[in-house]
């Protein structure tokens, strides 16, 4: 952490000498935030903090977070969702401030990322003669026949004598998932430093020591889940965390929690034993693995209120097998050659996986109501290259009572997003991290995870909106097509097609199109291209950034796709006049988990629909109509062509989470702005 200082200036100075020195001026919104941000860390209070695009939020949570930490002994945690924002506080604000700070605060505070182990490139899997992560993998060199996968892999091992980081979000372009897995470890999987033979120039520790000394830690959702929720300390000593893109926290963290099991997964930890224990054992491993392919063949897929008779005989057998290899292995500091103890690790690590996600698969029935049960219980089934895939996936119903005790009870925890506040309160993602609506009562009763009611826990929180510096109602329409019929499940109506050429004719292409699926998008498209002479590029034509960089570099043109343009889309100018969203995105109706939600909710006689649904649809609408204004100059409309959000009684909500846009149901009104925009 470095030499502390004592007494450091105010947040206000720090951040006006910091808005000097970068050149610029404090926006609106951002000296507000920035002192909401110092109370909260001064008080221990919690603090959501709802930001609008331009408001510089990065500056006014990162100047008080560097004041605290170099205020105290222990560093602070920012933890975003993407890696464009981790790549953006490491490469450009935090290196920035640490400048302009430096002549104020005596020294440049400093700040380092850290990321899950396996996303650095592990020296000793590349330098031993352990075998690859995959053993179907033995052929991948095989001299009369080199595959692509071989030759990613001869790529990475020749990145390995150049990198400096053995970071994989350095390596340009990238490769598969499968081909990094030859080269990186798990946390699991690691020798660990006291036996690694090449712990000294280990990727990963030196990530770790450079953290463990830096003031502010910058990571992702995932690790901060890990380190709260698994009781795993991969990262330094805190006492604050910033969780910045906050409205993707809940999702995150519930992805880290969940856990799946397949036949073939069984099987590799089976091989994976191998020579390593003796061949009874793996051999009813394999078997067991086998016997869950097949009745699982005959399992309805869905979620499942109550476990089949067969799949159950079949999961405690791969519990007791998987165990029984477990303890053949012996323990995890047995000593043997290098190869050999990262044979026994590997192993080690995929059996106690197994072994895991069986134990809980089968416990996850144990209570009679559905209602109350912990986790929730699915059958996936999914095809790829005419290969079926069975996968068995357990997931916690809630993570609130997680968050509540591990998180918010152990740190001080500011939230901030430019979408927090769902018709017009921060209560519905409040009650999703565990925090009690107002912010001052005690914690909520126990959703089923054991962690919901301990009376140490501080849940005092405050919501903050600090506003946004765009004028939503003189720069931006907000456009609901209630003349529309609602949206069908057999595609794009022709009334909606129409609609869509009309807005894109009147805007002169400059659209971008959300839908709610690819089929939708790709519909969309080739309709339009069909009627219209300008350039219309879809999601799949090319990667997601170069379709978006040829977005904004032809004025003229429009892109439509899916899910990720929702949130990943920053085109600011004349480029981006119209955001068409083709339907409310409402989550699947026969989704396990939020149908298992929705099921609690209604069970504890409030509104599962408006509790889940519609505040999984209001974040995205959010997110999407939030593509628009990108800078102070841009104008332009955002167009709603599901007529349910005029019609429906959920529909003001929805309208209550979107920016405050001059709204208007006339087609002629948008047409005509729309022109306007386009000769002007």
């Amino acid at each position: 952490m470095g030499d502390t200082i004592t007494g450091p200036p105010p947040v206000a100075e720090l951040l006006a000498a910091a808005v000097s020195a970068l050149g610029g001026s404090e926006r609106e919104g951002q000296q507000d935030m920035a002192a909401a941000v110092e109370r909260a860390l001064r008080t221990g209070e919690h603090l959501a903090v709802q930001a609008g695009t331009g408001t510089g939020k990065s500056l006014a949570y990162l100047v008080p977070a560097v004041r605290h930490a170099l205020s105290g002994e222990q560093a602070v945690i920012v933890a975003t969702a993407t890696i464009a924002l981790q790549t953006q506080l490491v490469d450009r604000d935090l290196p920035r401030l640490a400048k302009a700070l430096e002549p104020v605060l005596g020294r440049a505070p400093t700040f380092a990322i850290l990321k899950g182990r396996a996303n650095y490139l592990c020296r000793h899997k590349i330098e031993s003669s352990a075998q690859a992560e995959d053993p179907v993998d033995e052929q991948l060199f095989d001299p009369f026949q080199v595959s692509a996968l071989g030759r990613q892999v001869t790529r990475l091992h020749e990145w390995a004598e150049q990198t400096t980081t053995g970071d994989r979000d350095e390596l340009v372009p990238g490769v598969t998932d499968r081909a990094w897995r030859q080269v990186s470890v798990s946390a699991r999987e690691c020798l660990g430093a006291a036996r690694c033979p090449v712990a000294e120039d280990c990727f990963s520790e030196h990530a770790r020591h450079a953290a463990g000394a830096a003031d502010i830690v910058v990571t992702n959702h995932a690790m901060l889940a890990i380190d709260a929720i698994e009781g795993r300390a991969v990262l330094p000593d805190h006492d604050v965390v910033v969780v910045d893109e906050a409205h993707n926290l809940v999702d995150r963290v519930t992805s880290v929690a969940t856990g799946e099991l397949t036949a073939a997964t069984v099987t590799a930890a089976a091989r994976r034993c191998g020579k390593l224990v003796d061949q009874a054992l793996s051999d009813a491993l394999l078997d067991a693995g086998e016997g869950l392919d097949t009745v699982l063949e005959d399992a309805v897929p869905g979620r499942w209120e109550r476990m089949p008779e067969g799949v159950g005989r079949m999961l405690s057998a791969i519990r007791d097998a998987s165990w029984s290899c477990r303890q053949a292995l012996g323990p995890d500091r047995e000593k043997g050659r290098d190869d050999e103890a990262t044979n026994r690790k590997f192993a080690l690590a995929l059996v106690e996986e197994v072994h895991d996600v069986a134990g809980r698969l089968l416990t996850a029935f144990d209570r009679e109501d559905p209602a109350t049960r912990p986790d929730v219980v699915w059958l996936a089934v999914t095809e790829r290259n005419s290969t079926t895939t069975r996968t068995l996936a357990v997931a916690p119903l809630s993570v609130a009572g997680l968050l509540a005790s591990r998180l918010f009870g152990r740190s001080t925890v500011v939230l901030t997003s430019a979408t927090l506040a769902l018709g017009g309160s921060f209560d519905a993602l409040a009650r999703q991290w565990g925090l009690p609506a107002g912010g001052t009562e005690p914690a909520p009763p126990d959703d089923g995870s054991g962690h919901g009611n301990d009376p140490a826990t501080n849940l005092v929180w405050h919501g903050l909106d600090v506003g946004s510096p765009f004028a939503h109602g003189k720069a931006g329409i907000l456009y609901v097509a209630r003349h529309l019929p609602p949206p069908g499940r057999d595609g794009l109506s022709p009334a909606m097609l129409d609609e869509i050429e009309g807005l894109v004719r009147a805007a002169g292409g400059r659209a971008l199109g959300l839908f709610s699926s690819m089929r939708a998008a790709k519909q969309a498209a080739e309709d339009l291209r069909g009627r219209w002479d300008g350039t219309v590029l879809c999601q799949g034509d090319d990667s997601t950034g170069t379709l978006v960089t040829k977005f904004a570099a032809d004025v003229e043109s429009v892109l439509f796709g899916t899910l990720s343009l929702w949130q990943g889309v920053d085109v600011p100018g004349e480029s981006l006049s119209l955001v068409m969203i083709d339907r409310i995105p409402f989550p699947r109706p026969d989704d396990p988990l939020v149908s298992a939600r929705q099921r609690a909710v209604d069970a504890r006689g409030g509104n599962g629909f408006l509790t889940v649904s519609a505040t999984h649809a209001a974040l995205l609408l959010a997110q999407g109509a939030g593509r628009l204004l990108r800078g102070t100059g841009d104008r332009g409309v955002v167009a709603l062509l599901d007529s349910r959000v005029a019609t429906k009684q959920y529909g003001g909500f929805l309208r209550g989470s979107l920016p405050p846009f001059w709204s208007t149901q006339d087609p002629a009104v948008v047409r005509g702005a729309l022109e306007r925009l386009r000769d002007a």
